[in-house]
């Protein structure tokens, strides 16, 4: 009897650390879930963020180079399309995600001079032009976008630096005419334009590659 009695004991602390077990399990996946969740969410919000910026940046400059082309009338529309040597390139270069990030981050930095330079003609042009409030504003979220896109790549790769252009600072060639600089001008804000147009493709693509939710399987629960 007494036998009988110390297994049954015996068989109920066995249940007890069994389902003690069990719930210890389930509370450790459930915390991952959580955990995982919360850095998904911080993660999809901070590469939300940036593909609506470079979204926005890209119909301010769309607005900019409209007004811009009405302003120089009719031949706007031919001189807009002649090539520009020493424009940057607007496509994003790399085959993996770390390389696509750096290359978005350096061309936005190519192109920082030349949206300055684009300010400076059509300052000297027409000083009071309502052009040059836009061309401030396309500048300046330019800017906050090469920093979201630095703090993107330090999130992801904190060990790693962004490479910086080579060579320094660029330096530009100053056209020899008036109308030289409204052909640089239209040219590189339409260049431009394109690099932010492949700049929202590529990072909608990452948000959803690095921001999509975690799968567990709890089959072995059953």
């Amino acid at each position: 009897m007494n036998g009988h009695v110390k297994n049954m004991h015996l068989q109920q602390l066995v249940e007890k650390a069994a389902t003690l077990l069990c719930f210890l399990l389930l509370l450790a996946v459930d915390s991952t879930k959580t955990v995982a969740a919360g850095r998904d969410q911080d993660c999809g919000y901070d590469l939300q963020l940036t593909v609506k910026l470079s979204r926005h940046i890209e119909k301010e400059t769309s607005n900019l180079i409209k007004k811009y082309k009405a302003s120089e009338g009719k031949t706007a529309e031919i001189f807009c399309k002649v090539f520009v040597s020493g424009i940057p390139d607007p496509n994003i270069s790399g085959l993996e995600d770390l390389e696509k990030i750096a290359s978005m981050y350096k061309q936005l930095q190519l192109f920082s001079p030349h949206l300055k330079r684009v300010y400076e003609y059509r300052m000297e042009l027409h000083p009071k032009s309502p052009l040059l409030n836009l061309i401030n504003i396309v500048r300046d979220q330019s800017r906050r976008l090469t920093l979201r896109l630095n703090d993107i790549y330090r999130f992801f790769y904190p060990d790693l630096s962004l490479p910086e252009p080579a060579g320094g600072p660029t330096k530009l060639l100053k056209p020899q005419n008036i109308f030289k600089q409204k052909v640089y001008g239209c040219v590189v804000l339409t260049t431009y334009k394109k690099l932010l147009t492949n700049i929202s493709r590529d990072m909608r693509t990452l948000t959803r590659k690095a921001c999509s939710p975690p799968v567990f399987d709890t089959g072995f629960f059953i």
